[in-house]
This record gives C-alpha cells, sequence and structure tokens, in this order.
C-alpha cells in the first residue's frame, strides 16, 4: 500500500461548527468546504492531514452507540500534537489561538533546546500541542515497512 495516498481525518466534537471553522481558520487551517456543511466543517492541516469539527448531533452518527461524547472542557480523550518549521511558528499558532478564544498554555511550555512545545485548547477544550523539534536531531521520515509476503 503507498503510504503518500493515506489521509487522515480526525473527527472532533464541537459545539459550533461555524464557531470552530473560525477558531481553527484563525489558527492557520484551511477550510475545505467541499467536506463542509451546516453541522460540520473540514479543516486543512497538511494535505495528508484533516480535522473534521462535528456538531455533536452528527459526530454521534459515527461514534460507538454505547459511548459518550467526552466533554473536552472537563475530560481528556487524548492530546494531538502538531508539528511545526520554527519556533517562531509555535508561539505564532498558540498566540493566534488565544486570539481566537481559546486558552493558551494549559499546560507547562517545554524547551529542550532540540525541542520547543506549547499547546492551545480550543473553544470546545480540546487540547492541541504545538511542537517544533531540531531536524538535525531526528529524522522526519519513517522508516522502511517491511512487508510481510
Amino acid at each position: 500500500m503507498n503510504s503518500a495516498s493515506k489521509v487522515i481525518y480526525l473527527n472532533v466534537p464541537v459545539v459550533s461548527a461555524s464557531a470552530s471553522s473560525a477558531f481553527y481558520s484563525a489558527v492557520g487551517f484551511t477550510q475545505n468546504h467541499t467536506f463542509s456543511d451546516a453541522t460540520s466543517a473540514c479543516m486543512t492541516i497538511s494535505p495528508t492531514f484533516n480535522v473534521m469539527l462535528l456538531e455533536h448531533g452528527k459526530f454521534e452518527l459515527f461514534a460507538p452507540k454505547s459511548k459518550t461524547i467526552a466533554d473536552g472542557k472537563s475530560s481528556a480523550q487524548m492530546l494531538i500534537c502538531i508539528s511545526m518549521d520554527s519556533r517562531d511558528e509555535v508561539d505564532a499558532m498558540v498566540e493566534n489561538a488565544e486570539k481566537a478564544g481559546g486558552k493558551k498554555d494549559t499546560s507547562p511550555s517545554q524547551d529542550r533546546g532540540m525541542m520547543y512545545s506549547r499547546n492551545f485548547e480550543d473553544l470546545d477544550g480540546h487540547v492541541w500541542e504545538v511542537m517544533w523539534m531540531d531536524p538535525n536531531f531526528a529524522p522526519h521520515e519513517a522508516p522502511d515497512a517491511k512487508s510481510e509476503d
């Protein structure tokens, strides 16, 4: 299977697709209107990664019937990390998140020289870690996958 053809769509429950899409646009994501409607918004981070902002009723259509939607403001189900090309880009994204109504630096930032990270919470309390890593410290390419025949 060609790994270049894989695209990730992270489904995230939100109270308001329109408010959340405005927030993520301010953070720097781009809305893909082809996969957006009145109750959902597809926000593109990169050519292979998208965030689907689904209002609760739409999110419930995809979620297992036995599970409730976690309240991101009172619980953490997952932490999402996005890498940036520079420390300045990390700072800019976190500052833009705060300006758009999010909360910045909800846990301590980390500066380890070769790696720098900060975080923000979106309007629904979902936590995003924004990080930069020195490209000379670790390779960005995944190791070759070994196929089993």
